[in-house]
């Protein structure tokens, strides 16, 4: 449920504007320049009347009269420029900042939000921003202080006129109060409705083949149109505001300057003001428009850009994880020990716990395998280790050192992670492989290359190393794929490398070459792998049996197979054992 926009919004919208003060507060200084010019007209236009009726000449005011115009002009266009130029800078800061608090985040939080809603709050709400942190602020100044001055001057002129209008310019007031937290709360509805659109069209684009194969993109195509429908709809009620308090801004000046006209009129023919002063109180009601429409503009835009600075507050709001200063290294030259101590996990607190006490204590070197039925935790674990979550309860012992305590930076930059579907990045070959160390050379690429057997397929591709992998390396196949993330994750030079069935996708020729690289590697780092095809688990120095969130059983294959029914039933369904075990 939506709550009204409050203090902490405010200051939220003010310190967006804060790092640009100085050149607002100038090119506001600018403008309400421009404006005293402005006010000052009337004045010159009641002294020309003046002097016209006595005979005196009249070229000095004439004069006078096109400087004010041109100086008035051209300091509005100094100061429209600072703050066009604030308003770029303001869209830069929020857009930086958010971008790093998105990839702060903590990976559940991630989870849980739409990537097209928050994609819609780095795009269209930053765009918010530009207008109402500079131009919408000035303009409650400089319009407010415009205002005053020429309802002053325009009181100083005549008493009676300046009720006239000040009864009538009160309709507006009217109007604003009722129309401005109807046009934030449209406004905010609106771009509700662009994010939760943008999010269904980014998981349609994400699973681009699974729509067509299903023949689905009529229903998804008439599911973005509801979201744009919704947010066409909000937009139209805002837009509808918006015309009513404008609206009744131009209707207001109008009726005024008719009350105006017809009882100064009288006034004058009356004597009780000269004509001179009929002519400035009406051009101060000419010029009166302009501030006064400033304020209304300003209003509707701050309602609008106060929604906006709402939505990107609820990424603030959201958890981040702890800042690493990468000033910690993992001891030692080869390998880490792990050691889990009871430890408890589930995904939310009204879903079922997928950790249930797992206690098990992983050697510096070697590979161990995890194994077991979907849903026994053993990519869970693999997600404590990098602390993409946190444990419940129980320990998780890195070096003999709780992994809580280490900088994530240092912990991460030890790890060499493969997840289960290999994701790539959109970009070049050689940019997904040193992703996760730029700086690697090109003799260590080519040696990860003929490990992992991508170089033939580099050697196949038109630009090599430079060729595009499309988005999410879809333009290679999920063999390759599994491969370059491989290649990715040796490249950092890892101490603990985590791998999460990495050959599910391969052929047998190239499994086969994976499952040296792995052993191998295994002889210098700590090598953990989930895998369902035992023709990888078998070269393991130890495998751990996990089944409903338990450690079932822990040693080598040929243990295993004798001592615990449920790995003994999985090796004989993979055609490892002369018979299958119940």
């Amino acid at each position: 449920m939506r709550t009204p926009i409050d203090r902490s919004t405010w200051r939220m919208l003010l310190g967006y504007a804060r790092p640009q003060r100085r050149t607002i507060l100038f090119g506001g200084a600018l403008l309400l320049l421009s404006g005293l010019a402005a006010a000052a007209q009337p004045l010159a236009a009641k002294e020309l009347v003046d002097r016209l009726g006595s005979g005196e000449g009249i070229t000095g005011l004439l004069v006078l009269l096109v400087g004010l115009a041109l100086a008035g002009a051209a300091i509005a266009m100094a100061g429209d420029y600072l703050l066009e130029r604030a308003a770029e800078s303001v869209v830069l800061i929020a857009r930086k900042r958010l971008a790093g608090r998105l990839l702060s985040l903590r990976v559940p939080e991630v989870q849980r939000a739409e990537p097209g809603d928050l994609l819609s709050r780095f795009t269209s709400d930053t765009t918010l921003l530009r207008e109402v942190c500079t131009h919408a602020l000035v303009a409650m100044v400089t319009g407010s202080a415009t205002t005053v001055v020429m309802v002053v001057m325009m009181g100083v002129m005549d008493l009676v006129l300046l009720g006239i209008t000040l009864a009538v310019l009160a309709v507006v007031g009217v109007l604003a109060l009722a129309g401005m937290p109807m046009i934030e709360k449209a406004s905010h509805a609106a771009q509700s409705a662009v994010g939760e659109t943008g999010a269904r069209l980014e998981r349609v684009l994400g699973a681009f083949r699974t729509v067509k194969a299903a023949g689905a993109e009529a229903r998804e195509v008439a599911a973005i149109e509801r979201g744009a429908e919704n947010s066409w709809r909000a937009g139209v009620r805002s837009a509808r505001w918006e015309s009513l308090v404008h609206g009744s801004n131009s209707l207001a000046v109008q009726a005024s300057f008719l009350a105006v006209l017809g009882i100064g009129g009288a006034r004058v023919a009356t004597g009780a003001i000269p004509l001179s002063t009929l002519v400035a109180f009406l051009l101060f009601l000419f010029y009166l428009h302009e501030p006064i429409g400033q304020l209304l503009h300003a209003g509707s835009r701050l309602q609008i850009g106060l929604a906006a600075v709402r939505r990107l507050g609820d990424v603030d709001q959201m958890q981040a994880e702890p800042v690493g200063t990468g000033g910690t290294e993992i001891p030692g030259q080869q390998g880490v020990r792990l050691l889990f101590s009871d430890v408890r996990f589930r995904y939310g607190p009204d879903l079922p716990q997928v950790l249930r006490g797992v206690s098990i204590d992983v050697p510096a070197l070697g590979m161990t395998a995890f194994v077991g039925p979907s849903g026994a935790g053993k990519s869970t674990l693999f997600a404590l280790i990098e602390r993409f979550h946190e444990p419940d309860s129980g320990r998780i012992q890195l070096d003999g050192r709780d992994l809580a305590d280490w900088d994530l930076t240092s912990l991460r930059g030890q790890i060499g992670y493969v997840e289960q579907d290999a994701p790539l990045l959109s970009g070049s070959l050689r940019d997904n492989l040193v992703y996760g160390r730029p700086d690697a050379a090109d003799e260590e690429i080519r040696d990860v290359l003929a490990q992992t057997r991508l170089d033939s397929l580099v050697e196949r591709l038109p630009d090599g190393l430079d060729t595009s992998v499309g988005h999410r390396g879809n333009f290679l196949s999920g063999g390759e794929r599994q491969r370059v993330a491989l290649a990715r994750a040796l490249i950092r030079r890892p101490r603990l490398l985590l791998l999460d069935e990495i050959t599910s996708q391969l052929d047998a020729a190239n499994e086969m070459a994976i499952r040296d690289v792995v052993t191998t590697a295994a002889r210098t780092m700590t090598v953990l792998v989930v895998a369902h095809r035992l023709s990888t688990v078998t070269q393991s120095d130890r495998i751990v049996v996990l089944d409903n969130g338990i450690v079932r059983a822990t040693g080598t294959h040929d243990e295993l197979v004798v001592n615990d029914p449920l790995y003994a039933e999985f090796a004989a369904t993979q055609l490892l054992t002369g018979e299958r075990r119940r």
